[in-house]
């Protein structure tokens, strides 16, 4: 499993605040809504501040005609004084308010959240297209695939969890602060008895809490890429037999990732039964300094009690509520550094000034297909060359055939060719224009290409034929199709040309082999590259395939690389590549004469024969 580039399993020092910096610089065209939702949770706030003040007028109601058995029960007394209905009905008004309040934030920031998760996914999705090559050669795919789902995923539950509850949380400390400190100062200072141990509790738990949910989440990226590689690979784990070895590599990744999760969950677990202990202690130092202040007849009835019960729960509860959001918002930062540290990787060059080198449209006789390496050199990394000063011309309409041993370089030629990677030095030119001077969608645009792995969307036969190439009828379509020898097989299927293809849909390797050939002979390019296009067909479908690419590279330059070389007898040139250098060209004929390189390969395939 290629881990390479893998992030960090722990956040640098001081990334936690740069990346929560990095979510609210990122998420500015939110903030009205945000607002919004604030003022509601603010109008929360102050009214439960101001709840246990009726509350406490209405306990001093009830304690002081409980023995007279008077106690007024309508709005107003006989005196003008407020009733227990007045007082019901008011905590009643202030309750709802603060449900409704409370609910229509959560609703606004639960669709801030979803739409920022929403275009989290939309801009990672643009940004795969506009990353180079090298990148995804260097990333796993379950990688890619874990901060594309699981960090965005992680992102929009977390903020949509912690952020009200941090804004919510701390104008309610504030609010029931000053209230506590109006109602009795004394008391007030006797309920802080909590305050500095949960502060400690929220910053060692908050230390040792980040690296394990940053943790988590890579272990989780892991686990997806094991995933992804044991289900492609059925084929070859069943034919090894590797069912045991497969299934202990999972474990073992497996096991990283239930370390991870129970460590992350062990630490933000702590925080509940922390603040219900002193939760309990603070009752019980504000009831005894009730008691104490009201046998010294300093102003403290049983209304203040009942009213600072009330406040050392609301009190409580925002400093159990942040420190909550602190762990929900030490997920955040771990997904939205992985999620940032994708969408901050270098682009491909922005080519939006170039002007197309040759006129684009149906008719592409405009290109004549001449190429042209001129001393043409390639290194995938500083460690080794691939491509040592490569020059070749090659005239318009000839095949040429690209052979050679594995790691001579042969791939390499056609991705340099396509500008999947940059020459080091060196130039490549189509018609004696630069394809550094070419835009890459111009480039794509004048070749077809057959490679070796094929690629099936779902959707239709049609659509998958057609294939982002405009104005083609059916005919066109179904002319393809018998060229390439697969029309028949369509005619068999359910619906023929509208019969969708799934994940499911039994579609053999040499059947998804004769549909790309079809694809690129609807688009009718001026210029092919064929990458073993026929390796996953049968003998017979081979020769037929051969005779339908004749048709099709007849008049257009073509490039073919091969490593069956009875496939390219017919070709106008062959490169024969050695070490990232051209040992030998020329026609079949000539280099079977020569009896060098070429010759000894041919005879060793023939030899086994």
């Amino acid at each position: 499993m290629n881990m390479t580039n893998q992030p960090s399993a722990r956040l640098k020092k001081g990334q936690f605040t740069s990346s929560i910096k990095k979510l609210a610089s990122d998420g500015k065209n939110y903030l009205v809504p945000v607002i919004v939702a604030a003022l509601l949770l603010i109008v929360s706030v102050v009214l439960q501040v101001l709840a246990p003040s009726y509350m406490q007028s209405f306990t001093d109601l009830i304690a002081n005609n409980a023995i007279t058995n008077n106690i007024p029960i309508g709005i107003t007394a006989s005196d003008g004084s407020h009733g227990l209905l007045f007082y019901g009905l008011i905590l009643i008004v202030f309750y709802v308010t603060v449900a409704l309040s409370s609910y229509f934030a959560n609703f606004i920031m639960t669709t801030i959240s979803q739409l920022y998760a929403a275009s989290l996914r939309q801009r990672i999705s643009k940004k795969i297209n506009k990353i180079p090559l090298s990148y995804f050669d260097s990333h796993n795919f379950g990688d890619i695939l874990s901060t594309l789902t699981n960090d965005v995923d992680q992102i929009g539950q977390s903020l949509q969890q912690s952020v009200g509850m941090v804004i919510q949380s701390v104008f309610l400390l504030v609010g029931v602060l000053i209230a506590m400190f109006i109602k009795s100062w004394q008391m007030a200072l006797t309920a802080l008895i909590s305050l500095p141990l949960m502060a400690i509790f929220v910053v060692i738990v908050t230390k040792f809490a980040m690296p394990q949910f940053k943790n988590r989440q890579d272990s989780l990226a892991d686990v997806n890429s094991v995933i992804e590689e044991d289900y492609n690979g059925q084929i070859i784990i069943k034919c090894f037999n590797a069912q045991d070895k497969v299934n202990k590599d999972f474990e073992k990744e497996n096991k990283k990732l239930h370390d991870a999760m129970f460590k992350a969950q062990c630490f933000g677990g702590l925080m509940p039964p922390l603040t219900s202990f002193i939760s309990y202690v603070a009752y019980a130092a504000v009831y005894i300094s009730g008691g104490l202040l009201m046998n010294s007849n300093a102003g403290v009835t049983y209304g203040t009690i009942a009213a600072f019960t009330i406040y050392v729960s609301l009190f409580q509860s925002p400093l159990s509520q942040i420190a909550q959001a602190m762990n929900t918002l030490q997920m955040a930062a771990a997904s939205s550094n992985r999620v940032f540290e994708f969408l901050e990787q270098n682009e491909l060059e922005d080519e939006s000034h170039k002007k197309l080198c040759f006129s684009q449209g149906d008719d592409k006789e405009h290109v004549r297909g001449e190429v042209e390496f001129r001393h043409v050199s390639f290194s995938y990394d500083s460690t080794r060359e691939i491509i040592h000063d490569f020059s070749a011309v090659i005239k318009p309409g000839m095949k040429v055939a690209i052979v050679g041993p594995t790691g001579a370089g042969k791939t390499t030629m056609v991705n340099l060719l396509m500008r999947f990677y940059e020459v080091n030095s060196g130039d490549i030119l189509i018609d004696g224009v630069s394809t550094k001077q070419m835009t890459r969608e111009e480039i794509h645009d004048i070749f077809g290409m057959v490679l070796q792995d094929t690629w099936m969307f779902e959707g239709t036969v049609r659509e998958n034929l057609v294939y982002n190439t405009p104005n083609i009828s059916d005919e066109e379509v179904k002319a393809a199709c018998k060229e390439a020898s697969i029309w028949h097989y369509i005619r068999t299927l359910p619906g023929g040309l509208d019969y969708e293809i799934t994940d499911s849909s039994n579609i053999s390797g040499g059947q998804k082999q004769l549909f790309t050939i079809a694809r690129a002979m609807i688009k009718n390019a001026p210029l092919m590259i064929l990458d073993e296009a026929t390796s996953n067909v049968d003998t017979r479908t081979e020769e037929k395939i051969q005779e339908a690419m004749d048709k099709l590279t007849s008049g257009r330059t073509s490039f073919v690389i091969a490593h069956r070389l009875s496939t390219i007898k017919n070709a106008d040139l062959i490169l024969v590549m050695k070490d990232g250098n051209i040992i030998e060209q020329g026609n079949h004929d000539e280099l079977m004469a020569k009896n060098g390189f070429y010759a000894s390969l041919y005879n060793s395939q023939f030899a086994f024969e």
